[in-house]
């Protein structure tokens, strides 16, 4: 317990942090941690590795992930917006890097191999996007001189050209899904609504025309035919766990799932755990979805709500890619489960997302809007 009279900075965190926020963030933490066990030994024996390599490296991911969360979370909302903007600049420099300089896998630049480690700069470029963008969008409402719409959309632009340059139309897709909602909580009108959503089925009908991974992709996930071996496994390796699972090193299919520990943990969890365990994991991403957007709801500044929300948009988005395509309800893509699939890069940059939204959501008395009875446009301004 931390006395009231106790004035230091831990002290003033641990009054203000949203507890049920963090605990359920660092039991994700930990479920990774312990899923990495089931896994990961598959993966590293395939490739001729020691059997807990992915695991040891998970654990040395981790320590760094939850000093830079508790770290993160003490940043003031000014501070949050201050340090989203040196992070997108630093991203963006590195993914511009990457194209020149970034290892190419399966004809895709997306990783910079710095001192051993492999880092995605894309993964950073994500909460430090939603975070300024929400800004823009606030600043948009609040000050008719600051064109926040037009800025936001030349950033949104810029992001999207080097995933597109890479190519990386899984973050694409997500990295549009947290503007496009932002935009909408901003209070944007319908014929902007419908608009962007015409540009959307352009930008997908390009892609599908112009990308023959992309289409090939598609067309896979909608006739079952071609290399579906991927998605196929993990769909039996989630059929043969049954609703309470083969048992802590029991599973089987898990030994031939191919990337096991970074895109289909969710599978393995459901092989060895069962459907029961796998529902509990989801209702703790959902606990913190609907905790935190709770939270933001009842912030009056109009930066702090749309900051959380485009944050928590990020966060249950790609949870639920994660999840769909082990489930061989999505088309293939290598997206990671936050907090759960090995990755360094994914991790760290989750930890700053979490971070962000724990230091927006504490509690500060000046902060919290008082009850209208109005109808309000999202998380922007009261409908007119």
């Amino acid at each position: 317990m931390v006395s009231r009279t106790d004035r230091s900075l831990l002290a003033e965190w641990w009054r203000t942090v949203d507890r049920p926020l963090l605990v359920s963030i660092l039991l994700l933490m930990l479920s990774g941690f312990l899923l990495s066990f089931a896994a990961s030994p598959p993966v590293a024996d395939r490739i001729g590795l020691d059997e807990y390599h992915f695991v040891k490296r998970h654990a040395i991911f981790l320590i760094p992930s939850l000093v830079i969360l508790i770290g993160f979370s003490m940043l003031s909302p000014k501070h949050v917006r201050r340090a989203a903007f040196v992070l997108f600049a630093i991203s963006i420099l590195l993914m511009l890097a990457t194209l020149f300089v970034g290892s190419e896998v399966k004809g895709s630049r997306r990783w910079l191999n710095i001192a051993g480690f492999g880092l995605q700069p894309s993964e950073f470029v994500k909460p430090a996007f939603a975070v300024i963008t929400a800004w823009l969008f606030a600043e948009n409402s609040r000050r008719m001189d600051v064109p926040g719409n037009l800025f936001s959309i030349i950033l949104f632009a810029i992001v999207a050209a080097l995933l597109i340059a890479q190519p990386d139309f899984g973050q694409m897709l997500l990295v549009s899904i947290i503007w496009g909602a932002l935009f909408f909580m901003a209070g944007m009108s319908w014929i902007w609504i419908m608009a962007l959503g015409a540009m959307g089925l352009a930008a997908f009908g390009l892609a599908y025309s112009f990308f023959p991974h992309v289409a090939g992709r598609i067309n896979r996930f909608i006739s079952g035919e071609g290399d579906n071996f991927q998605v196929e496994t993990a769909l039996d390796a989630v059929i043969n766990g049954g609703w309470l699972g083969q048992g802590p090193g029991e599973g089987t299919v898990k030994n031939i799932l191919p990337d096991g520990h970074a895109d289909f943990p969710f599978a393995v969890a459901a092989e060895e755990f069962g459907i029961v365990a796998c529902i509990l994991l989801v209702s703790i991403y959902a606990f913190i979805v609907l905790r935190g957007f709770s939270k933001a709801l009842s912030e009056k500044d109009g930066y702090v709500r749309l900051a959380a929300g485009g944050l928590l948009i990020l966060f249950g988005a790609q949870s639920l890619i994660n999840m769909g395509v082990n489930l061989q309800l999505l088309p293939a893509k290598g997206m990671t489960l936050p907090f759960i699939s090995y990755g360094g890069s994914s991790l760290a940059a989750m930890a700053i997302s979490m971070g962000f939204l724990l230091a927006l959501t504490r509690s500060r008395p000046e902060s919290r809007a008082k009850p209208t009875s109005g109808f309000t446009v999202g998380f922007g301004q009261p409908a007119q």
